[in-house]
C-alpha cells in the first residue's frame, strides 16, 4: 500500500493536535487548515468535510493499530510484554490518534466511539491468540487500559509529581513476569 501524501498526513496531524489540545468543538476546518499551514482550498482538496477528515483520522488509527497487531504477533520479547509495555507509551503517534479518536467520541461522534470500540476488539483478539484462556486475555487487555489510563493521568500532573510514580521499570517486569507465568501455568 503506498504512503498517504504529505499534505493529507499534516493535515491529519494538525486536526489530532487541535482535538487533543483545544478539544473536537475547536477543530473546525478553518483552525485545521491554518495548524497544517495550507490554504482551506488545500485541506478540501484532501478532505472535502468535517466529517471525511473525522474519517481520515479513524483510518489513520486502524492503520497504526494494524502495525501495532503486527507488532503484537511478532514482539522479540513477546505478546504480552510488548502489549504490557507499550500500554505506557504516550507520546506514539498510535496514542495521538488513539486520544483524538477518544476526544472525537467523548464529543458524540458515533464513528469515533466504533473506532475505539473495534481497536479494543483487535487487541483483545490478537491477545487472545496468544493466551489459551479467554478471561485472562480479557484480564491482559484491561491492565493495559489501566496501565495506560494511570500513565495518561500521571502526565496531566505537573512534572515534579512524575518522580513519585508507583509503576517504575522493576514493577513492570514484576506485571509482566506475572502475566507471563499465569499464560504458561493457568496460576
Amino acid at each position: 500500500m503506498s504512503r498517504p501524501p504529505a499534505a493529507r498526513e499534516a493535515v491529519l496531524d494538525a486536526f489530532e493536535r487541535i482535538i487533543i489540545a483545544d478539544g473536537e468543538r475547536t477543530a473546525t476546518l478553518d483552525a485545521t487548515a491554518r495548524a497544517a499551514g495550507v490554504s482551506k482550498g488545500g485541506l478540501l482538496y484532501h478532505f472535502g468535510s468535517r466529517h471525511a477528515l473525522i474519517a481520515g483520522l479513524i483510518e489513520r488509527l486502524h492503520r497504526l493499530v494494524d502495525d501495532d497487531v503486527a507488532r503484537i504477533h511478532s514482539a522479540p520479547d513477546g505478546p504480552i510484554s510488548y502489549f504490557v509495555r507499550s500500554s505506557v507509551d504516550l507520546e506514539s503517534p498510535l496514542d495521538h490518534s488513539f486520544v483524538a479518536a477518544v476526544r472525537l467520541a467523548q464529543g458524540g461522534d458515533r464513528q469515533a466511539a466504533a473506532a475505539i470500540d473495534a481497536v479494543r476488539t483487535r487487541w483483545l483478539e490478537e491477545i487472545g491468540r496468544h493466551v489459551d484462556d479467554p478471561a485472562l486475555a480479557l484480564a491482559i487487555t484491561l491492565i493495559g487500559d489501566g496501565l495506560y489510563y494511570h500513565s495518561a493521568l500521571r502526565a496531566e500532573v505537573d512534572a515534579s509529581a512524575l518522580d513519585t510514580d508507583d509503576i517504575g521499570p522493576v514493577q513492570m517486569d514484576e506485571l509482566v513476569t506475572l502475566l507471563e507465568r499465569i499464560a504458561q501455568t493457568g496460576r
